[in-house]
């Protein structure tokens, strides 16, 4: 990686910092109703944005091999929305006896119920060099899944008495994922030549529209004045989703890697950042609809809104030893396959 290449990553770290703390102590300039307009910006053309510049980046090819993928896209929806939310629940049990503020761990489990994210995990994934078409498909089907998916998981561990409308976020969802992903992909026909001779700033621009999501909805979230929140309770949950997010990072990657998995490296890295990451920009929106009402919605809200930067800021930081990883990985699997010269008698 070169050294232009670390800045950005760096500075991109360091922006995310900034942002929490900016967001913290002028919640009303991003948060709903500011200048910004969140509700507009963040809800329709942020991640509109990102799907469009996905669609436009990405070779065609790339993302019609990806479909065939069946085996990786199982593994990476049953991991997310099954084995995260399960394992959490347990966990869970276990904390539920600390003097822990119960309402950040009501928090931890809506984490576990969210879909794989629309932007973060595609991101890193290119970053790396791995197979971003696969995460692509999985950020965007998972996506689709998490609309019936999430809500009835939320209510099945949580409980609610809010009816979630299914056709509404549905509809929203493929106008601002599917749709512009697919403009992307007619606009790259037309203009391919000039984007390969070119070569523009896909990641970067991803990366700072990412971070316009990050700091908008902490600004939200922090502008509820009546948020009440001790010191060692959100520093414990600061730990425990560090900890969770290595601990299913080191977890995905074992179970990708082992003797008879038939992934390659590159698969390796989609599914590594895919399994483990969750969406906030589809995740706070279902929270606010099916906890409707609630009185504890920004206490339950908060450790989505950590985990989030945490994953981009953990994943930032292990881009270099996983790409290391995974090119000499590819290097040992070519010698292997390469056929043997025949000893001379």
């Amino acid at each position: 990686m070169g050294l232009l290449e670390r800045l950005r990553k760096e500075w991109f770290i360091l922006g995310i910092v900034l942002v929490i703390a900016v967001a913290r102590l002028e919640p009303h300039v991003g948060g709903k109703g500011g200048p910004l307009k969140p509700e507009i910006t963040i809800t329709y053309i942020a991640v509109s944005t990102i799907f469009f510049n996905s669609g436009l980046s990405l070779k065609t090819e790339e993302l019609t091999n990806a479909l065939m993928h069946v085996k990786l896209h199982l593994f990476v929806q049953i991991f997310t929305l099954v084995f995260f939310p399960t394992a959490i629940w347990v966990f869970l049990q276990l904390l539920s006896i600390t003097p822990i503020n119960e309402w950040l761990l009501k928090g931890l489990q809506t984490v576990g119920c969210m879909p794989p994210p629309v932007s973060s995990a595609v991101i890193l994934t290119k970053a790396v060099g791995g197979n971003e078409a696969a995460a692509i498909f999985n950020s965007a089907f998972g996506s689709f899944l998490g609309i019936v998916i999430t809500p009835l998981l939320l209510l099945l561990f949580l409980g609610s008495s809010s009816s979630v409308p299914f056709t509404s976020i549905f509809s929203q969802l493929f106008m601002t994922v599917v749709v512009p992903l697919i403009i992307g992909q007619i606009v790259r026909r037309y203009i391919k030549d000039w984007l390969e001779r070119k070569k523009p700033p896909f990641g970067a621009i991803s990366s700072c529209v990412l971070l316009m999501i990050i700091y908008t909805t902490f600004c939200d979230t922090f502008a509820n004045p009546n948020i009440d929140l001790d010191k060692f309770s959100l520093i414990i949950i600061v730990f425990i989703i560090f900890s969770v997010q290595m601990s299913f990072m080191f977890l995905t990657f074992l179970f990708s890697t082992r003797n008879n998995s038939t992934f390659t490296p590159a698969d390796t890295v989609a599914i590594v950042f895919c399994s483990t990451h969750k969406s906030l920009t589809l995740g706070i929106p279902m929270l606010k609809i099916v906890f409707a009402g609630y009185e504890h919605l920004s206490l339950i809200s908060i450790p989505l809104l950590i985990y989030h930067p945490a994953q981009i800021l953990l994943g930032s930081l292990l881009v270099p030893t996983i790409k290391s990883w995974m090119v000499s990985r590819q290097k040992a699997l070519k010698l292997t396959r390469q056929p043997k010269a025949p000893v001379k008698v």
